[in-house]
Parts: C-alpha cells; structure tokens; sequence
C-alpha cells in the first residue's frame, strides 16, 4: 500500500496508519506512554492500556499487574493487539529495590512476551523499551548499536537481561528492542535531572544541590521519543536494536547556562556528596544514524526549547 507523510503522520491511501488497528502500550499512566498514547491515537490507532491495579482507570484500560501470569494473558486475550509497545518497568536507576527492579524488568517481561506468543492473534510489532544505561561507561565518545554492554548498576543489568531473554521469543514474535537515552518534558519527575533543575527555576530558588557536574548526557524531547517510538511499531523491523537519540550531549554546566538565560537570573549549584553515585554514567552520546536509516528523520527539538516548554508549562 503506497504511503504519504502528513504532518509527520503516514497516510495510506484508502486510510490512515493506524486505521482498524488495535495498540497496547503497558504503563499507561507513565510519562513517556502518555505521550506514545497520544501519537497513536492521532494516527489512527485504538489505544489499549494497562496500569497496575488501584490505579485510576478509563476506557480500554486493565489494571494488571506484569508479574500475574494469568491475569496478563487474561488482558491479552481480551485485547488481541496488533501492536505492543511494553513501556511498564521500573525506570529510575537509583531505585532502592534491586529485587523488584529485576523482578519488573526481567521477568514481567517475560511474562508479557509468553502471553503475545500463545495467544489466538499475532501482533505485528511488539517493541520493547530498554535503556542506553546498558552501555556504561564506555570508552568510545559516540555509542551506536555495536558498542558491547558494560552496565554499572542494577537498572542497567536488568534491562540487559530483558534485552537477552527476549531473543529466546523473536523466533515466535516481531520483536523490536529501542534503547533510548536520556529524554525529558511536561510531567517527568522532579527525581530526574531536568525537571529537577526546571522547577528550581520556576519556583525562583537561588541555590540548587546537584550531584557529579562531570556528567554529560543525549537529551531528547519526550515527544520526539513517542514519535519514534510510533515510527518503530509501525515499521517493524523485527529482531533489531534501534538507539533512540539525538546525537548530541549537553554537560549539567551547559543545562544550567541554558535555564539561567530562560529564567533570566543565575542560580547557586552546590555538590552535593549524597547525590554522586560511585557508579554514576559520566557520559552517554548516542548515534541514531541506524534509527532514521529505519524511520526516516527525527527533526529533534532543540534542548533549549524544551526546556523553555517545561519552564513555561
């Protein structure tokens, strides 16, 4: 069926992408699903959620929890997704809890891929989210796909094992594994960096503690992420490793410099020894030349204009 780009949504001709198509995305109420939920709602898609139990619910949601076998081939069977976007882990690296962090991100994945796999229909797409942080520390400035895994914590190793657990499943399903690197906007957590720092500024504080000022990361718009993210389960290119990036870093002085000319004052920052993890990432820089060879252009928003977007929220 021949394809036509609109507005960064493909239009097929007789219909839109998603049009007759059934998407489930696991951590509905997540930041980054939140977004993904409103990208393929827009192309067409009808979008499935689930949440874990006791939280707030709507139409197409199930609350389940990943590590219910039952109740999650339960869901499966209901919704019969033609794609899946698995989102739902534990995602803050500094998480106290090692055994429910291998626990959510290992075998909850698991039990979702065993659900898609015996169920009566086959999704076309099931991407998984993993982590650049499976990276490390390492010795290469620019990280592509081939650069070998060196994690340095619990979140990172966990996301690894999911990676490699998942191959025993890609002879029976379509699986797409996304390893994005950082990324933020409205509505991430002030226990992550940025939003930390963007609501320093918004409540006119004068001084800030942070941790290791050596650190440098690969920001992205968590709108970008969602459309890239869209782009994957619709190209579905099966048994593949896609960094999701924007090809450049920012240091936490640059971040500052840029809030203090969005804000319009300067702001104290203060090391504070409490928050320097001995095992902290100093740098992660990400190609994305494999992504857009896959999906096409990612046209990244500028990190200064996130930024301004999160201040100005």
């Amino acid at each position: 069926m021949e394809r036509v780009a609109t507005d960064d949504i493909p239009v097929f001709l007789g219909g839109r992408e998603g049009e007759g198509r059934r998407a489930l995305i696991t951590g509905l109420r997540g930041f980054t699903a939140r977004y993904l939920a409103q990208e393929l709602t827009a192309a067409g898609y009808r979008v499935y959620g689930t949440v874990m139990p006791g939280e707030e619910l709507g139409p197409d949601i199930y609350p389940v929890d990943l590590l219910d076998r039952a109740a999650l081939a339960e869901v499966i069977g209901k919704v019969q997704p033609d794609m899946v976007a698995h989102l739902a882990a534990i995602a803050f690296v500094a998480h106290a809890n090692a055994d429910m962090i291998y626990r959510v991100n290992v075998v909850g994945t698991r039990n979702l891929l065993e659900a898609l796999a015996a169920g009566r229909h086959r999704p076309t797409s099931v991407l998984l989210a993993s982590s650049a942080n499976i990276y490390g520390n390492a010795s290469v400035p620019v990280l592509d796909e081939n650069v070998p895994p060196s994690p340095a914590n619990d979140y990172a190793v966990s996301k690894l094992a999911m990676e490699y657990m998942a191959r025993l499943w890609m002879d029976k399903l379509p699986i797409t594994i996304a390893r994005p690197f950082n990324y933020t906007g409205i509505g991430q957590t002030e226990n992550f960096l940025l939003p930390k720092i963007v609501s320093h500024f918004r409540r006119g504080e004068r001084r800030i503690e942070l941790g290791n000022l050596a650190i440098a990361r690969d920001f992205s718009d968590v709108r970008m992420m969602a459309r890239s993210y869209r782009r994957l389960l619709a190209v579905a290119p099966s048994n593949e490793v896609f960094n999701v990036c924007s090809g450049s870093s920012h240091s936490l002085a640059e971040l500052i410099e840029m809030m203090s000319e969005i804000a319009g004052y300067r702001i104290d920052v203060q090391v504070n020894p409490a928050f320097v993890r001995a095992n902290d990432v100093l740098q992660l820089t990400g190609s994305n030349s494999k992504l857009t060879a896959a999906i096409g252009h990612l046209n990244p928003t500028p990190l200064c204009d996130t930024l301004r977007w999160m201040y100005e929220a």
